[in-house]
């Protein structure tokens, strides 16, 4: 009986959760509501229906809030601030123009990807479009292709690194919430990442742009061709201060592998300057030098650019901030552990459930960050029912489910579309095509890889 009773209590708990996130795709999508202030909402009305006490709730999100922020606010602050160092130094321009040049016309589209990818790595997925469109219209005319058959690898590359690759908040937050280890998200991250984004870039993006053919808007054209001739800085630096923080994320998670209780000195050295932070606040501080004083940028004007590119991360950070709370009030009122159960007794592939919960979030509310945060809520209470499940696969396809099928209630959308001169039909067809292909074709790689590992 008294089983009984604690699942009809457990559904309860999930119909209540249900009305929440109808609460909040309802006020994001059609009311244009404030995501922050909505997943505030949210989180309270989530703790009122399941019977919490009003102080209890305001707790929990006031914790929930600073547990999520405190290492993603500096994650994000250091990556945009190495972002801007490698577009105000011409770094992301010069690594374009090498890559070109070694892989040749012919194959410049496979370039691109790769340019996407590694440019991806310190920066928000919009803050690499703004700096990679120039060289997309920039090939574009160089090499007479179709403008999609160059922009979509390099989308593809963006995407890619932004749902799946750390220090990316979105692999981040999901890396936290289930207790992953930071290497082999990386390492898994670029087995599945590399061959996601071929499907969906350079394949994909040749047949579209046979099919789709545009013209960069002309105002746009005009502003990035006229650019002065700068003196770029070199490709070897460029590469190397873009991959340092990964670089140095791996030294520490080697380091943990080959000696798990941290006894030799060296150990504890490689953890620390392999924690996320670290490495990032690092590769910053060397990326003042190396893109900054040694391209002839005065110290005011590196302070000048590293302050003035935080502003636009300050939505973000709310909005990751405000998936934090939302989350703890689940855990906080019960429902995680009803969903726990629920989803245990049914008996659900850990990693089709993770896909699927944060599929439906993102096409729900358009946000892959909003899809991340809550869905690692959801799906955390679960995995700690599953101990033999694989726990940096479930990162993954948290990541993979939060990029699936982009389309009118994604800012991204639109910032394609108006970038590429696309109407809404053609970017549907190829932009909306490009993510789901990503994401499909990434969760296929992921359930492969768990007979494995």
């Amino acid at each position: 009986m008294a089983s009984i009773f604690g699942m009809s209590h457990n559904w309860t708990l999930l119909v209540w959760t249900l009305v929440a996130i109808a609460f909040l795709i309802v006020f994001i999508a059609k009311f244009k509501w404030n995501p922050f202030v909505t997943l505030l909402l949210s989180a309270l009305l989530l703790g009122f229906l399941t019977g919490m006490k009003p102080l209890d709730i305001v707790d929990a999100v006031t914790k929930g809030l600073g547990g999520t922020l405190g290492t993603i606010a500096i994650v994000i602050a250091l990556g945009t601030m190495l972002g801007k160092m490698m577009a105000e130094s011409g770094g992301a321009e010069q690594i374009a123009t090498t890559l070109v040049n070694r892989f040749g016309e012919k194959r410049v589209h496979w370039a691109m990807m790769i340019v996407g990818f590694i440019v991806g790595i310190p920066v928000f997925f919009e803050v690499g479009v703004i700096l990679l469109i120039p060289i997309v219209f920039t090939v574009a005319r160089k090499t007479k292709m179709s403008l999609l058959q160059i922009g979509i690898p390099i989308l593809a590359g963006l995407s890619t690194v932004h749902g799946l690759v750390p220090p990316h908040p979105a692999p981040m937050i999901a890396i936290d919430a289930y207790k992953a280890d930071l290497g082999k998200t990386i390492l898994y991250s670029l087995i599945v990442g590399l061959p996601s984004a071929i499907v969906a870039g350079p394949l994909f993006g040749k047949w579209i742009g046979k099919r789709i053919q545009v013209e960069p808007p002309a105002e746009l054209a005009e502003q990035f061709s006229s650019k002065e001739t700068r003196k770029l800085p070199g490709f070897g630096i460029t590469l190397f201060t873009i991959l340092l923080p990964v670089i140095l994320m791996l030294i520490g998670s080697v380091a943990k592998i080959s000696d798990p209780g941290g006894v030799r000195g060296i150990t504890v050295f490689c953890e620390f300057i392999g924690h996320e932070v670290i490495a990032l606040l690092i590769s910053v501080v060397f990326s003042f030098f190396s893109l900054g004083f040694a391209r002839g940028f005065k110290k005011e004007q590196i302070s000048k650019f590293t302050s003035e590119c935080l502003a636009p991360t300050a939505t973000i950070i709310l909005i990751i901030g405000g998936g934090g709370a939302f989350k703890q009030v689940l855990i906080n009122s019960g429902v995680g552990d009803a969903i726990a159960q629920i989803a245990t007794s049914a008996n659900i592939n850990i990693i089709l459930f993770a896909w699927f919960v944060a599929a439906l979030i993102r096409v729900a509310t358009g946000s892959a960050t909003v899809a991340m945060t809550t869905a690692a809520g959801i799906v955390a209470p679960v995995l700690a029912l599953n101990p033999g499940a694989n726990v940096e696969l479930v990162v993954l396809a948290t990541g993979a489910g939060s990029i699936v099928l982009s389309h009118v209630n994604d800012a991204g959308f639109w910032m394609v579309k108006e970038f590429f001169n696309m109407s809404v039909p053609q970017t549907l067809k190829s932009w909306t095509v490009m993510e789901t292909l990503l994401s499909v074709v990434g969760l296929v790689i992921i359930l492969a890889l768990s007979l494995f590992v």
